[in-house]
């Protein structure tokens, strides 16, 4: 647990609590339509961080939104994620997260990619506006590989459902490949995963699974884990 306490600016942040230390019950175990699901309250930025690291696995979760948001983000959307191959300072990212891939947990925004602290993939992407170079990227299936890149990829095609309601989240990991499925639907396969150690690019293939708090409550569920050899040919079809 790393929530690091609002201070009195929208943009600013006192020092953070620090690790397994959590004042403001902002991690808990609660009873959500008849199950037992962890809430996220969102009241300060962090993460719930698992104690092992993983690689080569299939990663099943369900979550929904609750009705609860906080500064600085009231009027935005909702906000989480779970970042996966978490290595390293847990301040890395922002000041809240660890080094990773994050599989993006955001109203309307669920399945993207982003880097945290510069973590790079390879993607079937292109740019969301050709005319602008500095553009996040959309994944395009059968689109030219984009090499190397720690830009945002939105997601392709959208499949999340109502605020409210439950969604089924899925992710293989499997060396350096990852894929992102969304109620069923995949909308995102990354090839190449590493990061910079040293000024050498070097695959990154295992490490820590990170949910945010991230301003929005949110709950969690049904969360399994299982070990892997190979992603289904369906899947990367």
């Amino acid at each position: 647990l790393l929530p690091g306490q609002r201070g009195n600016s929208p943009v600013e942040f006192a020092e953070p609590v620090g690790l397994n230390k959590d004042p403001r019950g902002v991690f808990s175990v609660v009873d959500v339509d008849g199950a037992p699901a962890v809430r996220i309250s969102g009241e300060t930025y962090g993460g719930l961080i698992t104690r092992d690291e993983y690689e080569n696995y299939h990663l099943r979760f369900e979550f929904k939104w609750g009705e609860k948001k906080w500064p600085p983000r009231e009027q935005a959307v909702r906000d989480s994620g779970c970042c996966y191959h978490s290595v390293g300072p847990h301040d890395a990212s922002y000041g809240f997260w660890m080094k990773s891939f994050e599989f993006q947990i955001q109203e309307g925004d669920c399945g993207d990619f982003y880097s945290l602290a510069g973590v790079i993939v390879d993607a079937e992407a292109v740019p969301q506006s050709p005319d602008n170079p500095k553009s996040d990227l959309v994944y395009k299936k059968g689109s030219p590989k984009i090499v190397g890149t720690t830009k945002r990829i939105i997601r392709e095609p959208g499949n999340e459902r109502p605020t409210g309601a439950w969604n089924s989240m899925e992710l293989y990991c499997l060396g350096q490949t990852s894929v992102h499925v969304v109620n069923g639907r995949v909308n995102m396969v990354l090839t190449g995963l590493r990061h910079r150690v040293d000024g050498r690019e070097v695959p990154l293939t295992k490490g820590r699974i990170q949910f945010q708090s991230e301003a929005a409550e949110v709950f969690y569920r049904a969360i399994a884990i299982r070990r892997i050899r190979e992603i289904p040919r369906e899947v990367l079809a």
